[in-house]
């Protein structure tokens, strides 16, 4: 059976004053400009054309737009303090050895000093061994290439927050 309202987190995401979207949106992804499209697009019949929307707005966010959605983002490895959204989504670091560690936060740097950011991958679901691979591999792109990727990768991780946002009772 099939329903054609909307999930009750859908529906209480619509229904929210602007400023409170604003600041949930702000929780899934750092990018004023993404939000705010997000925003504009209010409300949404579906979980599907909330995605729609923000893979169109992930796709025209500009250098600077994806630099302020990146600074959202602590470094694989190291969640920020009191942040459960970060440190689920990095789960596959929390029972790293020491040496897998270390790696990343030296990979992690030399990534930064490369291309002026946080290293920035979907995290969930990956192990630390996988992440630590990926970023090896993608130390090596040329930043043109490495900003897309990232663009990919950040719509990603905005797709799950938004669904953990939306799928809430």
């Amino acid at each position: 059976m099939t329903s054609t309202s909307p999930l009750p987190g859908l529906a209480r995401f619509n229904a929210l004053e602007e400023s409170a979207a604003r600041a949930v949106l702000h929780e899934a992804c750092a990018s004023t400009a993404w939000a705010s499209r997000l925003l504009a697009a209010r409300p949404y019949a579906t979980v599907d054309d909330l995605y729609e929307v923000s893979d169109a707005a992930m796709a025209e966010l500009t250098d600077a737009d994806l630099a302020e959605a990146m600074a959202g983002h602590p470094p694989i490895g190291r969640p920020k303090p009191g942040d459960p959204t970060s440190a689920r989504e990095q789960r596959g670091m929390a029972g790293a050895s020491e040496q897998l560690r270390a790696e990343m936060l030296e990979l992690n740097l030399a990534y930064q000093e490369k291309f002026g950011h946080v290293f920035l991958i979907c995290a969930t679901g990956r192990t630390g061994e996988q992440m630590r691979d990926a970023v090896e591999e993608r130390i090596g792109n040329a930043p043109e290439l490495e900003r897309e990727i990232v663009r990919t990768e950040l719509g990603k991780i905005n797709r799950i927050r938004l669904a953990r946002l939306v799928e809430e009772d």
